[in-house]
């Protein structure tokens, strides 16, 4: 396995706070508590660390019985009894999507699992703390996986079930529909370990979120991370006082969020969560769906009931399971309940941070650290020896399918012609520049004139060029193919790889020892991505 790196800056669509909170650039660095590198920090930020004693005890009972539930390993047991005896966390999470969903809900759980072990090496006791986030009601997202066939081409698999709109997805129970589903999988994925624990774990029964544990407890038991359901109800119980303030402070923390949201605008960065001043930081479960609760001055909407502020103290004290956080007091939660020294996330989850750090200092005091989870693509020998062949650089593939098979096609042309093309644009350059200097020296109002002949002279020369590629690319349709395996299979959709292909299509092309080679390659002082060359 070969690592190189590509900073983020060359990916497209990488938005300008994510690149500046990198950098830890001085426009960004008033939205967030500490710098991206993790080891700079870490020993000092631990004594930041606040956890009451009582409750580390109940939390980790709730580890115990849940984890036993999923068939924890030795391993993760182990871990469970160090957290108990004192142990601090390296937090990260996602939805619970079918099959373990994309490739990066694995980068996460192992970045979690590296700076677990980097704190233990600084001499802090920590552990691994996967956060499964089953209270999300995007059921579209959760609900479908992209595998490729052998040929490339991608799949979309999705589970045949219906859900009413806000319903919580972990609870969804899966039914005799996803046998089909899973044998869709299995046939695509071929004979492998991945697919047999997708047949182990993904069956008719279980619900997105026990499947879901259920499988990265096998995957990543011998690596002792340690799994939590976010929405077991004596999890609510620990978390009443969070959302009794909640509700205490609403004012305080709407304007508060606003005035943050002003000034991520002023310095020219965007606004993950949009808040206004009817906004609150949760909902209100009613019949098993979120029911959004907007603030009056007179007290609470939740949908079109009029709850006092009082009630819903009341409400939050007597039945805290009724709550159910958003997206900016989800992690404040979370880091109520867990003593996390820091937390990993995605480019979004950074973005969440900066405004959700304002909930964190009004509710906890603290503001938890957010670290860029582990960022790669990978490319196995077949795909190198297209790209090899082809003279194409890993960044290509940025481009679309068909500007990707004119780069190629361009490179097919035969070598006379191709060197006719270079020669005709130098010359011109070459022309130009000296008829410019001319001009200058007669009429400098001519140079612009000149400029903008010889950029038309060169946009023909170019247009010509392409029009050769595609020409030669009409002749093979080998090359077509090549292109289109190479954009499905590393840039598909226009996303990065990560965000669109299964992790269980990985671990069935090279196997579960993956996960220990990406382990090794991981490092919390390279915060580019990494394309992985197997």
């Amino acid at each position: 396995m070969n690592s190189h790196c590509i900073p983020f800056r060359q990916i497209p669509h990488t938005t300008r706070l994510f690149l500046d909170f990198l950098d830890f650039s001085p426009s960004v660095q008033q939205f967030y508590p500490c710098n991206p590198h993790f080891l700079s920090w870490a020993q000092e930020e631990s004594s930041r660390i606040q956890y009451p004693t009582d409750r580390r005890t109940q939390v980790a009972h709730i580890f115990d019985r849940q984890n036993q539930s999923w068939g924890a390993s030795a391993k993760t047991i182990e871990n469970i009894s160090r957290f108990r005896a004192g142990a601090c966390a390296v937090v990260t999470g996602q939805q619970v999507g079918l099959f373990g969903g994309p490739m990066f809900s694995i980068y996460k759980a192992l970045t979690a699992v590296k700076l677990a072990e980097e704190a233990r090496k600084l001499g802090l006791d920590c552990v691994p703390v996967f956060w499964l986030a089953t209270e999300d009601h995007d059921l579209d997202e959760v609900n479908q996986v992209r595998i490729p066939d052998p040929q490339g081409n991608v799949h979309r698999l999705t589970c045949a079930i219906q859900a009413e709109s806000d319903v919580p997805v972990g609870s969804l129970r899966l039914g005799p529909e996803i046998s089909a589903t899973v044998l869709s999988a299995a046939t695509l994925l071929g004979e492998s370990e991945s697919a047999t624990l997708l047949r182990e774990t993904y069956a008719s029964g279980e619900t997105f979120g026990t499947a879901f544990a259920k499988l990265f407890a096998k995957l990543f038991g011998d690596l002792g991370v340690i799994l939590l359901d976010g929405s077991d109800p004596a999890l609510d119980q620990l978390a009443a006082p969070l959302y009794h303030n909640a509700i205490e402070h609403v004012a305080d923390l709407n304007r508060l969020l606003v005035q943050r949201g002003e000034q991520l605008q002023a310095a020219g960065y965007h606004q993950q969560v949009r808040v206004t001043a009817s906004s609150t930081l949760f909902f209100l479960m009613r019949g098993g769906a979120r029911v959004p609760v907007h603030a009056e001055s007179a007290g609470f909407l939740t949908g079109d009931e009029k709850v006092s502020k009082d009630d819903l103290l009341t409400l939050a004290s007597s039945s805290p399971q009724s709550f159910s956080p958003n997206v900016l007091l989800r992690p404040v939660i979370q880091d109520f309940l867990l003593p996390t020294l820091a937390y990993v996330g995605g480019s979004s989850e950074v973005a969440y941070f900066a405004q959700a750090a304002i909930v964190y200092g009004k509710l906890l005091g603290r503001v938890t650290p957010i670290i860029p989870r582990f960022s790669a693509t990978i490319i196995d020998t077949k795909l190198q020896a297209l790209l090899e062949k082809h003279k194409l650089s890993f960044p290509d593939v940025f481009h679309a399918p068909a500007e990707l098979r004119e780069k190629i096609g361009g490179h097919l042309l035969p070598p006379n012609l191709q060197a006719s093309f270079d020669h005709a644009a130098a010359v011109v350059e070459r022309s130009m520049a000296a008829v410019g200097e001319s001009l200058a020296q007669l009429d400098k109002t001519l140079v612009e004139s000149a400029r903008i002949a010889e950029s038309k002279m060169l946009y023909q020369i170019t247009n010509l060029h392409a029009r050769a590629a595609r020409a030669e690319l009409r002749q093979s349709e080998v090359v077509g193919r090549h292109a289109e395996l190479l954009a499905n299979s590393l840039y598909p959709e226009k996303t990065l790889q990560e965000r669109q292909l299964a992790g269980a299509y990985f671990l069935a092309k090279h196997g579960r020892e993956l996960l220990h080679q990406l382990l090794e390659i991981i490092h919390p002082d390279c915060l580019d991505h990494q394309f992985i060359t197997l």
